[in-house]
């Protein structure tokens, strides 16, 4: 193309000149293609296959040379007349790689939705699993904690949210190639996490891919010498939030009046409540503070790390241990300690050893083995029923213990006394016993054709689980509400004393893995090629406590042939087709097998002349498209082989023979019982399959590294019981048949600035994960409304009665249409007619709220180094989620005395008969709280409106400080750095809700919260 006229002339009046050359790599191989510029100037051209060039530029001219890959170089003329150049690898840009599917592919040649994540940004996070980590940190991940205990503080989490209503939901978690739990890593040991998140990448796993993958590559040792790595660091933890109750005299008077407002008798006269603030009699009118008593403000955690890698020309070895020892926040009886312990303590040791041998050349030889036994504790009667006593036992139940020593109970199991529960009735032990091996050889075919490899890999892991159960507990009684004629308690026996007595359970597993894979993977000129064939098969047994079924003893067998082609030109145009066909043995024959393919096309819109020449600070601007399928195998309740039948002998309730029919003469016995088949097959059961579209966009600058993807996602085929065909099939059991449908959409992204400004280095950075489903076709029966069904909606949507506020008086009750759910009076909640029949029943539940998993998760984080110094801040953040509420502290006095009272929530403005408060302004029918009642209230205590909680919250996850000491320091005692630091975890929370940690969004509040943490840490690397 000509240059404008005004150019054309101006360059006339310059007298211009050839300049020629070749411009080669650091390895003197010439470059095609490479872009040279006259800068400033509307010239330019390109190197040929051999890497030269010619071009006329005046004497004053610079000419600026690029190509991707490459750092770009600038060379004034200035009187030279050949200019020839060796370009330097762009080690960032070029050769940093991505571990996907087929092994390890350039990260500018992805097409697929991918996320790389920073192992060194999730170390601040002194969590023992992986999983809590996750989410607000890696875009396209959503998670939640389920629990905040010792040993059972993982999280929940998916990849671009739920997709299914089926049998599995969680991603497949692939670590060094074979699948195994994340949460049992020593993230000391990770080198690279991968999140695959479209059927680009996915397809290859087939029928296990449909949830996304979680690819782990763990640290290998590199020839040089030796490296010594130790990090020791202490913890200190509080709990986040933890629900408050209301002490003795609060509870004594909100029962009393539970019970006069519904015109019945108080059960505390004026006096005893008295005797009870006063705390004149303790046996008989305690006040408790059982929280207080049986939790404690604090624990310790205690994690030491070491790890050291070398190796030679021939051999290289990574080893490393690690030991984590997380306290627990039960209080003890200290006169037991010596003895066992009942706090929910957490133990874990991990040892890694990978090594890497160089048989030939081109032949290298890598193992793994690694392991870990971790320890949980618990008290007697185990965790739900400790934070079920603590919940139930009211302040005023009874005492700790009677001033006779006696020791007081209502009942047994959790309603057993939360001291006795917690200290008295033995402990625990969960031990848990992993050991997984893996051999990999790697054969380079170079000496046949450049680029083709193979590499086998042979996997083996064992698991054995032991529960120990060392149960007691001391006699126990219960004291009347009065004394006897002499003032003596008068007691009632509710249970026996049982010396300590033990019993025991265990489970075991066996994995075993193949893979055997080809590469081949080159470049032609501007073409790069490349291709790539996989097969694997694994089996994994159940080993240990088999019962009597014969299938739990058949391993679970799968195995795939996987597929790669892959072309681009220039790093410019890509084009990628992925392929798996799997099979899994849980299926019928004609239906084990399934194809899923996916293909997927990318532009780097920055290699473009225009946007090249134009803006050179664009380093990268790719747009990307992928559109194919991924399986899921996983069946509901874990169930095997659907396409089986069952046959039974028919029994009547108490379990005895029925359904046929006596042959014998009176006094002989004949019987011969019915059959029955208990379960029909399902012969065309397959898996499920999910069909992903992805839109994604890549943008790179000096400063800024951007993208965003736009999913969509179809799962058809969900495996589900038919529960609603109609009687006259004739069926004697429920079929099964793959005829869900859900459909889900959504987007993710992350945006990061980096800037260095002197010696000060700046990095922002944060991430977003949004993703909606909804059900659209599933076996349910057709309801009269419509809103009614699933369809429609989202998976495990929130389901209730719409709450119009309280009913104002009598006159509000009579004006409005009936309620059927018993009776009810003013200060009782108000329901909406939906369906306009004047009757409010079950016909007018809908939709309320959204979910309990959110469908919103986001993360913001910075960090500043200067001098040795840095300052890190993350906030984790949720959103588009809610959750209902209710259980014996929720709904009070419900269960009747069982149950303590929650502070805050009654909220601040209760509904209060006048007669009580001798007020009228607390008959206010939109006040926080209806009107108390005592026992079930089948009217008020409904899911509904009123009882759903926002569960958004926002949170101040990690903020570390550290410091590296100088190296004048350092090298007195021969280290290459030493670094102090301290990390604060989950600091603030920011919440509407304020009961209990709404990342838990557990109905009951009833659970070990998360941990609030302190860590003093200090790394030290030889």
């Amino acid at each position: 193309m000509l240059p404008p006229a005004d150019n054309r002339e101006k360059e006339a009046e310059e007298q211009l000149k050839t300049v020629a050359g070749t411009i080669t790599d650091s390895k003197g191989a010439p470059l095609p293609g490479v872009n040279v510029i006259v800068k400033g100037k509307p010239r330019g051209t390109t190197t040929d296959f051999d890497g030269n060039y010619s071009i006329e530029v005046a004497e004053e001219d610079t000419l600026t040379f690029s190509y991707i890959g490459f750092i770009k170089q600038e060379i004034e003329v200035a009187g030279k007349s050949n200019i020839s150049i060796s370009l330097e690898e762009d080690a960032q840009e070029l050769e940093e790689v991505v571990v996907v599917g087929f092994g390890e592919q350039k990260k500018i040649s992805l097409t697929g939705a991918v996320s790389t994540v920073n192992v060194d940004d999730m170390k601040s996070n002194p969590t023992s699993s992986l999983s809590n980590a996750l989410a607000g940190n890696v875009p396209g991940i959503m998670g939640m904690m389920q629990s905040g205990q010792p040993g059972k503080n993982i999280s929940e989490f998916w990849i671009r949210g739920i997709s299914t209503f089926g049998g599995g939901t969680n991603p497949l978690v692939l670590v060094d190639n074979i699948e195994r739990d994340l949460n049992e890593l020593n993230i000391e040991d990770i080198q690279s996490i991968t999140v695959l998140k479209d059927a680009a990448e996915t397809a290859m796993y087939g029928s296990k891919g449909a949830n996304g993958v979680i690819l782990i590559t763990t640290k290998r040792g590199s020839a040089g010498k030796i490296k010594i790595n130790f990090k020791d660091e202490f913890i200190y933890n509080t709990r986040t939030m933890t629900p408050d109750f209301v002490d003795g005299v609060t509870y004594a008077s909100l029962l009393n009046e539970s019970r006069i407002t519904r015109n019945e008798a108080p059960i505390y006269q004026p006096e005893e409540l008295e005797i009870l603030r006063l705390g004149l009699d303790p046996d008989l009118y305690p006040n408790v503070d059982w929280k207080n008593l049986l939790l404690r403000d604090g624990a310790m955690t205690y994690r030491a790390n070491l790890n050291m890698s070398g190796g030679g020309p021939t051999s290289r070895y990574f080893v490393s241990g690690s030991y984590i020892n997380e306290g627990g926040m039960y209080e003890i009886d200290e006169s037991l300690k010596e003895d066992y312990n009942t706090n929910a303590n957490y133990k874990r040791w991990n040892y890694r050893l990978n090594a890497d041998f160089d048989i030939t050349k081109t032949t290298i030889a890598k193992v793994g083995v690694a392991g870990s036994l971790s320890k949980r504790n618990s008290p007697g009667l185990g965790d739900a029923d400790f934070w079920g006593s603590l919940f139930g036992y009211s302040p005023i139940r009874t005492p700790v213990l009677y001033s006779n020593g006696y020791v007081p109970s209502v009942g047994t199991g959790n309603q057993t006394n939360p001291w006795v529960m917690a200290t008295q009735t033995g402990f625990n032990e969960n031990w848990v016993n992993k050991v997984q091996t893996n051999i990999t050889i790697e054969q380079d075919f170079s000496f046949i054709t450049e680029g083709l490899h193979l590499r086998g890999i042979v996997g083996y892991d064992i698991q054995n689980t032991n529960d120990i159960q060392r149960r007691k507990w001391p006699e126990q009684w219960r004291a009347a509400r009065a004394r006897d004629a002499d003032g003596n308690l008068v007691f009632t026996h509710i249970s026996n004393p049982s010396e300590m007595h033990q019993s025991s359970s265990s489970t075991g597993n066996r994995l075993e893995f193949y893979d055997l894979m080809v590469n081949y993977n080159r470049s032609f000129g501007d073409h790069n090629v490349g291709s790539a064939v996989r097969f694997t098969r694994d089996a994994f047994v159940q080993t240990v406590e088999l019962g009597e079924d014969i299938k739990n003893g058949i391993s679970r067998r799968n195995q795939a042939l996987a597929g790669r082609l892959i072309y681009n030109w220039k790093y410019r145009y890509f084009v990628n087709f992925n392929f798996g066909y799997t099979g899994s043995e849980n299926f019928a024959p004609g239906q084990q097998y399934g194809f899923f393919p996916a293909i997927s096309f990318a532009w780097n819109l920055a290699e473009e002349r225009l946007l090249k020449d134009h803006v050179s600070w664009l380093k990268l601007f790719k747009i990307r498209y992928s559109y194919g399928k991924a399986g899921n195998d996983r069946l509901m309740d874990n169930e095997r082989f659907p396409y089986l039948y069952t046959i039974s002998e028919i029994t009547n309730d108490d379990g005895d023979p029925a359904g046929g029919y006596q042959w014998a003469d009176y006094g002989s016995n004949r019987y011969f019982g019915g059959m029955i088949y208990s379960q029909v097959a399902s012969s065309y059961v397959t898996w499920e399959v999910a069909t992903k579209q992805n839109l994604g966009f890549d943008i790179e600058t000096r400063n800024i590294t951007a993208n965003i993807d736009f999913f969509k996602e179809k799962r058809t085929g969900i495996y589900m019981p038919r529960e609603f065909l109609p009687a006259m099939v004739g069926l004697e059991s429920t079929p099964r048949a793959n005829v869900g449908i859900v459909k889900s959409h959504g987007f993710d992204g992350r945006f990061q600035y980096h800037q260095q400004i002197g010696e000060v280095s700046l990095t922002a950075r944060s991430n977003i994960t949004y993703s909606k489903n909804e059900i659209v076709e599933m076996d349910e029966e057709n309801n009269v409304y419509g809103y009614q069904n699933q369809e429609g909606f989202r998976v495990d949507q929130s389901r209730g009665l719409i709450a119009l506020g309280l009913f104002e008086d009598y006159d509000d009750i009579r004006n409005s249409p009936t309620q059927t759910f018993g009776t009810y009076q003013p200060g009782d909640i108000k329901y909406k007619d939906v369906n306009g029949d004047g009757v409010i029943d079950d016909g007018d539940r809908v939709a309320i709220g959204a979910t309990r998993r959110p469908n919103l998760i986001y993360g913001l984080g910075a960090s500043v180094n200067w001098r040795g110094f840095s300052l890190g801040v993350h906030f984790q953040g949720a959103g588009k989620s809610t959750f209902s509420t209710y259980g014996k502290t929720v709904h009070a006095f419900s269960e009747g005395e069982w149950g303590q009272v929650m502070k805050g929530v009654m909220g601040d403005n209760r509904w209060i008969s006048a007669d009580i408060s001798g007020d009228p302004s607390t008959e206010d029918p939109n006040a926080s709280y209806p009107r108390l009642s005592y026992g079930e209230n089948p009217n008020n205590f409904r899911e509904s409106t009123f009882w759903l909680r926002d569960g958004r919250y926002l949170r101040l996850k990690t903020l570390d400080v550290g410091y590296n000491l100088p190296k004048s320091i350092v090298k007195r005692i021969r280290a290459e750095n030493i670094r102090v630091y301290v990390v604060g975890t989950n600091l603030v929370t920011w919440s509407k809700f304020k009961l209990w940690d709404p990342e838990l969004a557990t109905p009951r509040g009833e659970d070990y919260p998360p941990a609030k943490s302190i860590t003093l840490g200090i790394s030290l690397n030889l």
